[in-house]
C-alpha cells in the first residue's frame, strides 16, 4: 500500500475525566451510567448522534439474553441499569411484551425511537457527559502499558480525550487494539459470523397477517423449490413490533465472493456489505408482500448501517467459551449472567445450541477476568470485544450480557480510581458487592429474580 506522510500537529484536547467510554451500546450505556453513578467524572464517545449500538444503528429491534429458561421457567435474569432503562422505555410506551422464541426462550421487542430518547434520559439522570458524532481513531500511550489519550475525529477535526481509565465499548474492539491489547479474529479458521442487514416494514394488516413467522419458512421452501425466489439463509425471523401494523425482519446475510462472513473491519467489505444487504433487504420484501396480510406493506426503515455480529476479541484473563455456556458454568468472579444460547449464523443459515431445557438452570455466569485485557493497565472492555472463543461470543454478545459487562466494567473502573489501583488489581469480592447492592443480578449465591 503506497503511503503519504502526515505533518506532526498539536492536537486540541477535549477533555479529562476519570473514566472515559468508547461506544454508546448496550455495554456503553451501563458502563457510563455506573460509573457516573460512583461519582466518577465520565464521558461517553459515540460515532453517531444516538445510543442504542446495534439495537438502534443496525435495527435491531429487540433485546435477547435479557431472560433465561431456568428448569422451565422464564426468569429475567439481567437486571440492575437494564432494568432502569426498560422502565424508561415502557414508560415511552416504546416496550413490548418478552416473546418465544423457538419455544424456549424469551425476547423483548422495543420501538427504537422510544430507546434513543430512553437512553439519552438515563445519561442525563445520572450527569454522564456525552460526546455524539465522534469517531474513534487511535491513541496516545504513556507508556507501553498505559493509554494517555483517545484520539477522536469530530465535525471540529481531530481532537484528544484524557482519562484515568478507558473502557472499550465499541464493539470491534477499536481502542484495545489501538493501544496493544492481543485479540482474536474468528474461529480456528479466522472465519466470523455473518452480518445482517435488518429493516422494518409498515403496512401490514394484523389480523390477515395473524402468527405469520410460523408459516413464512415454509412458504420460502415452496417459493425457492418454485423457483421464484432464492433466500441467502434459512432461518428468517419476521415478528411484529409494538404496533402490530409494524414488522421486523432479520432475512439476510451478507458474504465475501468466497462465501466467507463480510468482515465488518474493512472499509471495502462493509462499503459492498451495505450495498448488497439493501438489494437482499428488497428481495426479501418483494416476497414478504406475496404473504397474506403484507399485500400492502412498505419498507418504513433501513437502518444507518450494517449489523455486525463478530470482530475483534479482545484476549483476557480469561476467555467465555461454548462449553461454559452450554454447561452454565459458575465463576468465582461472576460479575453478571448470560441467558442466551449459543447463536451461530454459519453459512446459509443460524444454528441455535441450547443447555438442557428443561434440565438446567440456563444461564452461564460471566467472569470478571473477561472484562481485563492483557497488557494494557488503565483499560476495560465490556460487549462483543469482551474476552470469549468464537463459540462463546456467538452467545454472550447479545444485549442482555452486554448490560451486564458495561455495568460491571464502570462500577470496577469507579473501583480502581478509590482504591488508587488498577482494573486488574480490585478486590473482585467488593465488586459483586456493589453490583449486587446495586440492583444486579450475579448468580452466584443469589435467589434468581422473579418475573419478566
Amino acid at each position: 500500500m503506497k503511503t503519504i506522510e502526515e505533518p506532526a500537529r498539536k492536537v486540541p484536547l477535549y477533555g479529562e475525566y476519570e473514566v472515559a467510554v468508547l461506544g454508546g451500546g448496550p455495554a456503553g450505556i451501563a458502563a457510563a451510567v455506573a460509573a457516573a453513578r460512583a461519582g466518577r467524572r465520565t464521558l461517553l464517545i459515540e460515532r453517531y448522534g444516538f445510543l442504542g449500538g446495534m439495537g438502534t444503528a443496525a435495527g435491531v429491534t429487540n433485546f435477547c439474553g435479557l431472560h433465561a429458561n431456568v428448569f422451565g421457567e422464564m426468569h429475567r435474569v439481567v437486571q440492575g441499569i437494564a432494568s432502569d432503562l426498560l422502565a424508561r422505555i415502557d414508560r415511552l410506551g416504546g416496550l413490548n411484551a418478552p416473546h418465544l422464541i423457538l419455544g424456549k426462550i424469551f425476547a423483548q421487542a422495543y420501538d427504537t425511537a422510544a430507546y434513543k430518547i430512553a437512553a439519552d434520559d438515563l445519561l442525563a439522570s445520572h450527569k454522564v457527559d456525552i460526546l455524539f458524532h465522534a469517531l474513534g481513531a487511535g491513541v496516545v500511550m504513556d507508556d507501553a502499558r498505559r493509554i494517555d489519550a483517545l484520539m477522536v475525529e469530530t465535525k471540529a477535526g481531530r481532537q484528544a480525550v484524557r482519562a484515568d481509565i478507558f473502557i472499550d465499548c465499541s464493539g470491534d474492539g477499536d481502542l484495545a487494539a489501538w493501544a496493544g491489547a492481543p485479540f482474536e479474529v474468528g474461529d480456528a479458521n479466522g472465519h466470523m459470523l455473518y452480518p445482517s442487514m435488518m429493516f422494518r416494514l409498515n403496512g401490514i394488516d394484523p389480523e390477515k397477517a395473524g402468527d405469520a413467522w410460523r408459516t413464512i419458512p415454509a412458504l420460502m421452501t415452496q417459493a425457492e423449490a418454485a423457483g421464484t425466489h432464492r433466500f441467502p439463509r434459512k432461518g428468517a425471523i419476521v415478528r411484529p413490533q409494538k404496533s402490530q401494523i409494524e414488522w421486523r425482519v432479520n432475512f439476510t446475510q451478507l458474504a465475501r465472493k468466497d462465501g466467507s462472513a463480510v468482515n465488518g473491519l474493512e472499509p471495502d467489505e462493509l462499503t459492498r456489505g451495505e450495498i448488497e444487504g439493501r438489494q437482499q433487504a428488497a428481495a426479501a420484501f418483494e416476497f414478504l408482500r406475496t404473504v397474506p396480510g403484507f399485500e400492502k406493506s412498505y419498507i418504513v426503515d433501513l437502518p444507518p448501517q450494517l449489523g455486525i455480529r463478530e470482530t475483534r476479541r479482545v484476549v483476557g484473563g480469561y476467555a467465555l467459551s461454548g462449553e461454559d455456556v452450554l454447561g452454565c458454568a459458575s465463576f468465582e468472579d461472576s460479575i453478571g449472567v448470560n441467558g442466551w444460547p449459543m447463536e451461530q449464523h454459519v453459512a446459509g443459515d443460524v444454528v441455535f445450541r441450547f443447555p438442557p431445557i428443561p434440565a438446567s438452570r440456563g444461564f452461564n455466569e460471566l467472569p470478571y477476568r473477561m472484562l481485563v485485557p492483557e497488557c494494557v493497565d488503565n483499560l476495560l472492555m465490556a460487549g462483543r470485544c469482551a474476552s470469549m472463543t468464537h463459540e462463546g461470543q456467538s452467545a454472550a454478545r447479545v444485549s442482555g450480557a452486554c448490560f451486564a459487562m458495561g455495568e460491571a466494567a464502570g462500577s470496577a473502573a469507579a473501583l480502581a480510581l478509590a482504591g488508587n489501583t488498577i482494573p486488574r488489581d480490585i478486590a473482585v469480592e467488593k465488586l459483586q458487592q456493589a453490583l449486587k447492592e446495586q440492583g444486579a443480578f450475579i448468580g452466584r449465591d443469589q435467589k434468581v429474580p422473579e418475573g419478566l
